[in-house]
Formats: C-alpha cells, sequence, structure tokens
C-alpha cells in the first residue's frame, strides 16, 4: 500500500468519526482539577448511577476519540480510570475544585504520598464592583 492511500483511508475515517460525533455539554476542566463523574453501570435489567470522584491526571486526544483520565485514592490503593469524553454512560461531570498545575499531563502526581501528594486551588478573582 503506498503512502498516499493511507492517507486517504485515514481521511475517510476521520470524516466518518466526525459524522457520527456529537458533542456533549460539559464543564472546561483539565488535568489537576477534582471532579466527580457520575457514570451509569448496568447490571443485568438493573441501572443505577455511581460517582467517581479523583483527581484529572490528564486529557488526550480530540473530537469523537478524547479521553481524560481520573485518579483516586480507595483506601490505600490507587485507582485510575480512563474514561471517553464522548461515553453515553457519563451521566454528569461536576468539578469540585480547579487545580493549580503547570503541566497539561501530572503523571509525576502517581508516586507522591502524604502532603506532596496535594494540589494547590486556582485562584480566582473576583473584580470589585
Amino acid at each position: 500500500m503506498w503512502e498516499f492511500e493511507k492517507f486517504e483511508e485515514m481521511n475517510i475515517i476521520r470524516e466518518i468519526q466526525n459524522e457520527l460525533y456529537t458533542a456533549k455539554e460539559l464543564p472546561k476542566f483539565g488535568a489537576g482539577d477534582t471532579v466527580i463523574v457520575s457514570y451509569k453501570i448496568v447490571e443485568g435489567s438493573k441501572e443505577r448511577i455511581q460517582q467517581f470522584q479523583g483527581v484529572v491526571l490528564q486529557r488526550r486526544g480530540s473530537g469523537a476519540t478524547e479521553t481524560f483520565t481520573v485518579r483516586k485514592m480507595s483506601g490505600n490503593i490507587g485507582v485510575e480510570r480512563i474514561i471517553p469524553v464522548n461515553s453515553p454512560f457519563i451521566h454528569s461531570i461536576d468539578i469540585v475544585k480547579k487545580g493549580a498545575v503547570r503541566r497539561a499531563r501530572i503523571f509525576y502526581f502517581r508516586e507522591r504520598t502524604g502532603k506532596s501528594a496535594r494540589i494547590r486551588e486556582k485562584r480566582s478573582f473576583v473584580a470589585a464592583k
């Protein structure tokens, strides 16, 4: 297969993804933010909503393939979950606090424990009237 044929196939795939892609109304969040993701869980014929609260480590991809990684501590064990932004199982995403981090991907957070595992909260200033 020639190089230009591969490129044409990628364009066709991207066009089909964009046709099927419908943007969701989600709050703006990024790495360092603490979020609560309400996720629909289907068990047999029953359906329930489970909340997963943790720190966003990264957002990656774009369009229909965009995902974000959320990390929480359960007991003394770190649990990470990669969630597609456009998943039909996402019920809602609530931002608990905005984190002040300097990087787009905070994988160094995995090795941190105790006080060094805290993320400073981003300050927001309200203009005086």
